[in-house]
């Protein structure tokens, strides 16, 4: 229920501006309402889909789910053209089983499965007197129209490299204020440090195109020197996890869709090539924080200055180097001397990800928790579907001919990832009586045409804002909504939305607690296993010893990465009911092991690196975090454990 907070996305806030009002003003102008209508509500939804990252991923993020809302949308039109009752519901039912099943992947396909249902509904429930041939790439046109927006204008702030005299040149070399104290592991050869050699200065120029890939890969500097800072104390948990969402978000932003295999451009191959010098640095962290020790305030330094030097563009410059005192120290030593090499002639190295394979998302699809996210979306968006077409038949909606409200608002409630069932049905129910009266009052006293084009703009506008919190975002695509389709020539519907929604949501409720075949939790778990093997794989790696640290990061950034997931997932379930949340009870105790095992890992991975051998220490916590496991997981549900 709590708002989240930050600063106002303003480029964010311009796109929307400039989506759907322009839109459906320049459709009114050529005398096409009803395509300007369609154009617009996809610029909505993909509107609500624009949210923070890199240019790159904002390609995936908004036009897949775009194009499956025009392959809805084509269903749907014409299943309501040419089927009956009955039969509408039965595909409608069915389109709702493969959206939730394809929502159970991850974000995007979420964002997909929400569109395909989203979209059926309204070409089922709002025929419009434009041919589908028309009315689909008029919704491709509207998605188009934002995303080409997304890609091409600039942000606020973009300007990279430093203006000033002497700023941003030249490579590592070791800050004499910070140089630390012979002791007895000091190297008494010369220092290996590479001389510095001179190179061009990054342009000082208007460079916009990787400022969401140089933001994120910044913040993971920021998050590797919080964790050191954090070393010792009750922090470290917290700081290792936003460590883990920093990688995470990198990874997403550099990792987005392209033509080529491999980066084009010496600015994107520069980036993957600090993201990848980041990750060493993250293990050695870890490494510290899993110690308990705290370690000096000057070994958070060098992350701090490498953040700035992303984020400005530039070399890194003097970098304090930490005293090598133990065998992370050390790690943390030699991975800042390797990222100073980097930043000065790096190249674009792998970035670490593990590619899944179609069988593995059709693994997840049809698994425990694809199969109850669908069950469960297919139930409500049919049961809505069949209300809705009933009360339609019935002459319930009086002169209103359109439908499709009812089970487009059983859509966005039925989604687990949007949050706990019950918070969702009091913020949409909430957000839609403020919005359906707000529009009421407006409708009264604005303009038509011009009056409700000027509204639709305004409510674009305020979307990402609204997006903070599920009923701010309710109540603004509620008026949006509402006044496009007056636009369309619907009469003023308020009282007959918030009617339509109150139902809904009883609808959700009921069916969201129903009993269903199988055991539930399915969702949790699923997440619960596969942070599991993760895990497993991670540990068999690191104690073979082999000499691969590619694959070694590979691994533990799929082991943080699945775990994280698993945390979000287990954290929305146990905010449930309780008929629903004691499905999922043990699961967080089963996942904070987990977290211990992997931090134990990598500092077996450090040490082993160090010495080639592990202490009793690691051998011991190794072999007891095997036992809790394996008594844990099984209060959870069967399943394979680490042996």
């Amino acid at each position: 229920m709590r708002a989240q907070r930050g600063p106002v996305p303003w480029a964010a806030v311009t796109r929307g501006a400039l989506a759907a009002g322009p839109l459906l003003l320049a459709a009114l102008l050529a005398g096409r309402a009803s395509l300007g209508v369609v154009a617009a509500i996809a610029a909505m939804l993909a509107g609500i889909n624009d949210r923070p990252g890199s240019r790159r991923t904002s390609i995936r993020r908004i036009g897949v789910p775009a194009l499956a809302g025009a392959v809805g949308l084509l269903v749907g039109s014409y299943a309501g053209a040419h089927l009956g009752a009955f039969a509408l519901t039965l595909v409608l039912t069915g389109l709702g089983l493969v959206g939730g099943g394809i929502s159970a992947i991850g974000p995007v396909a979420s964002g997909t499965g929400t569109q395909l249902l989203v979209t059926s509904a309204v070409g089922a429930g709002m025929p419009l007197p434009d041919p589908v041939w028309q009315t689909v790439p008029a919704f491709l046109a509207g998605a188009g129209w934002l995303l080409a927006l997304r890609l091409l204008l600039p942000t606020p702030v973009s300007r990279t490299g430093d203006p000033r005299p002497g700023r941003g040149r030249g490579p590592y070399r070791p800050d004499s204020r910070f140089a630390p104290r012979p002791d007895k592991h000091s190297d008494p050869r010369p220092d290996p440090r590479p001389e510095p050699r001179p190179g061009p200065r990054p342009d000082v120029r208007l460079d916009f195109r990787f400022d969401g890939e140089r933001a994120a890969v910044a913040e993971v500097y920021d998050a590797v020197a919080a964790l050191l800072d954090a070393a010792g104390t009750e922090h470290a948990g917290a700081r290792r996890a936003a460590l883990t969402a920093a990688l995470d978000h990198a990874q997403d932003a550099l990792a987005g869709p392209r033509l080529r295999r491999h980066p084009s451009s010496a600015a994107e191959r520069r980036l993957h090539a600090q993201y990848a010098a980041a990750l060493p640095l993250g293990e050695a962290a870890t490494a510290l924080a899993w110690a308990e020790r705290t370690v000096p305030k000057r070994a958070a330094e060098g992350p701090r200055r490498l953040a700035a030097a992303v984020r400005g563009n530039s070399f890194a410059g003097p970098l304090p180097a930490p005293a090598r005192t133990d065998p992370a120290l050390r790690a943390l030593d030699a991975a800042l001397l390797h990222a100073a090499e980097v930043f000065d002639r790096g190249r674009a190295p792998d970035l670490h990800t593990r590619r899944r394979s179609v069988a593995a998302l059709v693994r997840t699809v049809l698994g425990a928790g694809g199969r109850e996210y669908a069950l469960r979306a297919g139930l409500c968006f049919g049961a809505a579907a069949a209300t809705a077409q009933a009360l339609h038949h019935g002459h319930w909606y009086g002169a209103h001919q359109h439908w499709y409200w009812l089970p487009a608002t059983a859509v966005f409630l039925v989604k687990p990832d949007l949050g706990p069932l019950v918070s969702r049905v009091l913020c949409r129910a909430a957000g839609t009586v403020l919005g359906a009266l707000l529009f009421a009052g407006f409708a009264a006293v604005l303009p038509r045409p011009e009056g409700l084009v000027v509204l639709v703009a305004v409510c674009g506008a305020l979307v990402p804002v609204a997006a903070r919190h599920f009923a701010a975002q309710t109540t603004v695509v509620t008026v949006l909504v509402l006044a496009l389709v007056m636009v369309g020539g619907e009469p003023q519907a308020s009282a007959g939305r918030i009617g339509e929604t109150l139902l809904a949501c009883a609808i959700v409720l009921i069916v969201g607690h129903l009993p269903v075949p199988g055991q539930r939790g399915g969702g949790v778990r699923a997440r619960i296993d596969a942070a599991d093997a993760a895990a497993h794989a991670y540990l068999v790696h690191v104690l073979g010893e082999s000499d691969d640290r590619a694959a070694r990061w590979t691994l533990r950034r799929e082991a943080y990465r699945t775990l994280a997931e698993a945390r979000a997932a287990i954290a929305r379930a146990a905010a449930e009911l309780p008929a629903l949340a004691r499905h999922s009870a043990g699961a967080d105790e089963v996942a904070a092991v987990l977290e211990r095992l992997v931090d134990t890992t990598t500092a077996c991975a450090v040490h082993l690196d160090d010495t080639g051998r592990l202490t009793p220490r690691h051998t011991e916590r190794l072999a007891a975090l095997r036992d809790e496991l394996a008594t844990r997981r099984g209060r959870v549900g069967r399943s394979r454990t680490l042996a």
